[in-house]
């Protein structure tokens, strides 16, 4: 990778991949940003929560240009396949060449957003660049909740114009996102003795692509957790059904990718179990039949556990994770094709004590999210668990006659001979946070070609990204 130009780009890259740097342990990534700094002697600030600033002087001719803040998050989404040995908080990502893209061996890659970064250290450490006054703004904990966002200090920035470089479609400016907000129900449980004469089997769900719960939602992606909760949901018509144990899926942002749970049914149902799943199983492969081509649902036997989780406490769970909903809600009237309103069923983990359910409901207007939000909060309420949400962030709305929009705009027409795709992204950013706190800036968002954020099977495309530096270079030229 160190090879591929341009070197200084691919270079830092490189380097940021081989620093560990999940969610809220990104010590050693910011160590390694301040050391950059310190090596081109340019001064930096950092906040109380650990959000990173370095400064660059304006280059001869560009003193009284509006300053402008180029941003990147720190953090990666630490995913892996199950047969993955790996562990995000001391090895370093397996990156490796496959044709036009970069990959990682059986874990998420990082180059959201470690390739924004890389960017950002490039212009930093350039010496040929022209550009207004710099701000190189490095957030934390971007992929667990936009703390570093919410937490950013007022008065830290000075610049006007803010490029967010955390985008994932080439040739594409984002100037518009989708505000979030989480769900989290949390069952209590009691353990009860395994009733006499039952037949116990384990059932996974694998396979799946998994993917971005904003950036993807729309692609028509399974989602693990769904068809674990319709399997088991078609045993409790004709059985009594008992769980031992029950999880999937991990992060808020992703859309599961595996589940299982353990079972015991009574041991005459031993076969009807498999034929309930054959039929069920060929009904969701008809329906996932061009955008899911590994789905498997799987069943093994296993020893009768001894304890099973109490028989009310199962039924309200199994119906609450099927009438919990899923996918898009709602699309765009102002914007062809972009989502206006989504929900994740995210994860189901459990204790000894409490199975906890995460969701998370997005949409571009407060209405539209409150909307979702509210009717994922009452499918819970209503099954006797105990329900939260979080403060939820606000989302960001287009200016179409942005300043920095016809810059970027007219700078890809440029290189490329084209207008670039002006978008809006039902993912979150960070960009609604940042106008709560400055609300003079102007945005826009740009980025390379990625696939696949937020699980092993992330992937990023040499060229675009070649293209990207080429594009923000000329933004940052015309600034």
């Amino acid at each position: 990778m160190k090879n591929l130009e341009p070197r200084l780009l691919w270079n830092f890259f490189h380097q940021i991949t081989q620093i560990p740097r999940p969610s809220k342990k990104e010590e050693r990534i910011l160590a390694f940003v301040k050391q950059v700094a310190t090596e081109n002697n340019l001064p930096y600030v950092e906040d109380a929560v650990g959000n990173l600033v370095i400064r660059k002087a304006a280059s001869p001719g560009y003193e009284n240009h509006p300053g402008v803040i180029l941003q990147s998050h720190v953090d990666m989404v630490c995913e892996k396949n199950a047969d993955t040995e790996f562990n995000f908080d001391t090895d370093a990502i397996q990156a490796y060449i496959d044709g036009d893209w970069i990959k990682a061996k059986g874990t998420t890659l990082g180059a959201d957003n470690g390739i924004g970064m890389a960017m950002a250290l490039s212009v930093l450490s350039s010496s040929n660049l022209k550009h207004p006054a710099l701000e190189c703004l490095f957030t934390v904990d971007e992929e667990t909740g936009l703390t570093g966002a919410f937490a950013l200090e007022t008065g830290l920035l000075k610049g006007e114009v803010l490029i967010n470089l955390d985008s994932e479609d080439d040739g594409e400016v984002f100037i518009g996102c989708a505000g979030g907000i989480g769900t989290k129900a949390t069952f209590g449980y009691k353990k009860e003795t395994t009733p006499h004469g039952m037949f116990a089997f384990r059932v996974e769900v694998s396979g799946l692509k998994g993917g971005h719960s904003g950036g993807d939602i729309h692609l028509g992606l399974a989602n693990a957790l769904k068809l674990l909760a319709g399997y088991l949901g078609k045993l409790t018509e004709t059985m009594p059904v008992h769980l031992e144990q029950i999880k999937g899926g991990n992060l808020h942002n992703a859309i599961p990718r595996e589940a299982g749970a353990v079972v015991a049914v009574p041991y005459a149902e031993k076969e009807t179990i498999r034929v309930i799943l054959n039929v069920y199983l060929a009904d969701v492969e008809a329906q996932y039949k061009e955008t899911e081509p590994g789905l498997k649902i799987s069943l093994s036997s296993v020893e009768a556990p001894a304890e099973v989780i109490d028989k009310a406490t199962t039924d309200r769970l199994i119906a609450a994770l099927n009438a919990c909903p899923h996918g898009v809600m709602a699309m765009s009237t102002d914007m062809p094709g972009l989502v206006e309103t989504s929900t994740n069923l995210a994860s189901v983990k459990m204790d000894d004590a409490t199975i906890t359910i995460v969701t998370s409901q997005r949409s571009m207007g407060e209405a539209g999210k409150k909307e979702i939000a509210d009717k994922v909060f009452e499918v819970f309420k209503n099954a006797g668990a105990e329900v939260e949400q979080n403060d939820g962030y606000p989302g960001w709305k287009p200016n179409l006659n942005s300043r920095i929009l016809t810059i970027t705009r007219e700078a890809y027409k440029t290189l490329f001979g084209q207008d670039p795709a002006i978008k809006a992204i039902h993912a979150g950013l960070e960009c609604g946070l940042f106008l709560e706190k400055y609300p003079q800036l102007d945005m826009v968002s740009v980025g390379p070609q990625m696939y696949g954020v937020h699980s092993p099977d992330e992937k990023l495309s040499i060229a675009s990204t070649q293209k990207s530096w080429a594009w923000l270079v000329e933004i940052l030229k015309n600034s």
